[in-house]
């Protein structure tokens, strides 16, 4: 290849080329009897379809079945979840003194996975909820993670947990706003 005049025409002829296999292959893999006599006869389990329609046959299809469900199986939430729920909520809305950030995600440490406290040291202490107006209540919970609603004079939150695995020990991973 000398110039890119010549590349480009080198790819032109091969896509012409493959796209020409691609058309006579199939129609030479496709040919009808090899017997001229049994050309206009039909075999009669062979019966022409439609695209898109499906061919008729005998024996019926087996049933399928549905697909499993990736979504966890629902449970009834665990009292130790609900526990760590309702003290993260007391140690969440304690402000420590002078606001210390490292002192308030201590307090926060033994509730709390590892990759959430990361995101609560970005977070000003001054900027949370006061006091807890509504006990901290289950609203959703499955074998691994459960969801908890608590309100405060802020509004309310759901806290979500998980199961920490193999230690099988709830702490929160998560908190938002409730509507």
């Amino acid at each position: 290849m000398r110039s890119p005049r010549h590349l480009g025409a080198s790819i032109v002829i091969f896509v012409l080329l493959v796209v020409a296999l691609g058309v006579i292959i199939p129609k030479l893999l496709d040919r009808g009897p090899a017997d001229p006599s049994a050309a206009g006869q039909t075999s009669a389990s062979v019966q022409p379809t439609q695209v898109g329609q499906l061919p008729v046959s005998a024996t019926s299809l087996p049933t399928k079945l549905p697909p499993p469900s990736n979504s966890a199986q629902a449970a009834p939430p665990q009292a130790d979840a609900q526990l760590v729920a309702e003290l993260w909520a007391e140690n969440w809305i304690k402000p420590p003194p002078n606001n210390d950030v490292e002192k308030w995600l201590a307090n926060l440490r033994p509730y709390t996975t590892e990759e959430f406290l990361a995101q609560m040291a970005t977070i000003d202490p001054k900027n949370v909820p006061d006091k807890i107006t509504e006990k901290v209540a289950p609203v959703r919970s499955t074998v691994s993670s459960a969801d908890f609603r608590v309100g405060t004079d802020s509004g309310k939150v759901v806290i979500t947990l998980i199961k920490l695995s193999p230690s099988n020990e709830w702490r929160v991973n998560s908190y938002t706003k409730a509507d």
